[in-house]
């Protein structure tokens, strides 16, 4: 059934719309960096081994801020100065680049922006939470997570206008712009509610402490996310299906091209996916968005390389993941007490992070083995993931059993 929600729910304020422009310039300055970073590194005798370890240890890095930065926020007052503060160091670190002379140098700054774009990451959630209501966390994720996407549309755009007129250096100087925007509407715009800190407790405390419900939500996110591999596979497995036919710098644009359009999807159905989360039951449309995940892997099982077939294989991937993201955040948003929001984003966050780690190896893996056991373990991975969330409590009722554990407590 559907749930209209009230009419006089109020989601786009400035707090809101201040952190979805901060996704959006935030994002534009990150991406022109990385799709400018592998030429820096070539100038520079690096290769892609080079590229793997800078992207792996930032990415690991980047999840462990995510954990201390959401522990740590519980027990501020104000959380707005750590994500402001995380915002300034992504845009230093990718503008940083422009200093480098040496490998080491970017794997420093990389480390740098990545683990700020870490630390915000769950006290924005928090941020965005707080201020707007149960009925319209969908609505309010939708607009960041689609306008986080948009940013990495128009990133790698402008990277490649720059380039054709400047150097590589002087496009990460150019980077410093959006991010610093970025940082500075948080500053300006977004406006903290008031609320009591969390006990100082030690980490592993912490997380026990989390709701039974969010921690059996953790579960169906982290099975589905075993199958959820980098897109960057999606443009290799494209680029090599197209080579015999079109050769391989013809057949690597085209697929960046596929790429393109898989954003531009993925960017509206952010909006979409927090739309249907605040009509109807959230845990369904996440499932629903696990299960979406199968298209895509038997389109890859399919004899041939037409453009039909990857034009559905990267369409529904964009759709899907759409899907995970705005929504995951919508359920946990609506599963985590006040006091432990923070704690709860930053583990979810990890969450994610790793299991995109390990799904990337194993899926890139199990393909060079055979597609099929690869997505195989896909198609497994995502409908284990769906059948988890979607017999977990829903967030009315944890919220229900939670009241309903209180009252006695307090009786």
């Amino acid at each position: 059934m559907a749930s209209e929600p009230p009419a006089a729910a109020r989601w786009l304020n400035r707090t809101v719309l201040g952190i979805g422009l901060a996704s959006l310039f935030s994002d534009v300055g990150h991406e022109m960096a990385t799709s400018a970073m592998p030429a820096l590194l070539a100038s520079l005798g690096a290769g892609s081994a080079t590229l793997g370890v800078i992207e792996g240890v930032a990415d690991g890095l980047s999840s462990f801020a995510k954990l201390a930065a959401g522990h740590y926020s519980d027990r501020l007052r104000r959380r707005k100065p750590l994500a402001v503060i995380g915002y300034f160091m992504t845009a230093s670190g990718m503008a940083s680049f422009a200093l480098a002379t040496q490998a080491w140098h970017v794997l420093v700054a990389r480390v740098f922006g990545w683990v700020g774009r870490g630390a915000r990451t769950p006290v924005r959630n928090v941020l965005l939470t707080e201020a707007t209501t149960p009925e319209t966390y969908g609505r309010a994720f939708g607009l960041e997570r689609t306008m986080d996407s948009a940013g990495a549309i128009v990133g790698p755009l402008l990277a490649l206008v720059f380039a054709t007129v400047l150097s590589a250096r002087h496009v990460f100087v150019l980077t410093l712009i959006p991010g610093v925007v970025a940082a500075l509407l948080v500053a300006l715009l977004v406006k903290e509610k008031a609320h009591e800190r969390g006990p100082a407790r030690p980490f592993v405390a912490n997380a026990r402490a989390l709701p039974r419900s969010f921690r059996r939500f953790l579960a169906g996110v982290g099975v589905a996310g075993l199958g959820d591999y980098s897109n960057t596979l999606l443009i290799l497995w494209a680029t090599q299906a197209w080579t015999p036919r079109l050769g391989a710098h013809r057949a690597a644009t085209l697929a960046m091209a596929f790429y393109v359009g898989y954003n531009v999807v993925y960017t509206a159905s952010c909006s979409l996916a927090g739309w249907l989360a605040d009509r109807y039951a959230k845990h369904r449309v996440l499932a629903l968005g696990y299960s979406l995940a199968v298209v895509p892997a038997v389109a890859l099982l399919l004899p041939g390389d037409a453009y039909l077939k990857f034009a559905v294989v990267f369409g529904i991937s964009g759709l899907y993941m759409g899907f995970w993201e705005t929504v995951e955040s919508t359920i946990a948003a609506t599963l985590l007490p006040d006091d432990a929001r923070g704690s709860g984003f930053g583990v979810l966050a990890t969450v994610n992070g790793l299991g995109d780690l390990v799904s990337s190896v194993l899926v890139g893996s199990l393909w060079a083995l055979s597609p099929y056991l690869a997505m195989g373990f896909v198609i497994v991975t995502s409908l284990a993931g769906a059948t988890v969330i979607v017999s977990a409590p829903s967030g009315a009722e944890a919220h229900a059993a939670r009241g309903s554990t209180e009252e006695e407590e307090r009786s």
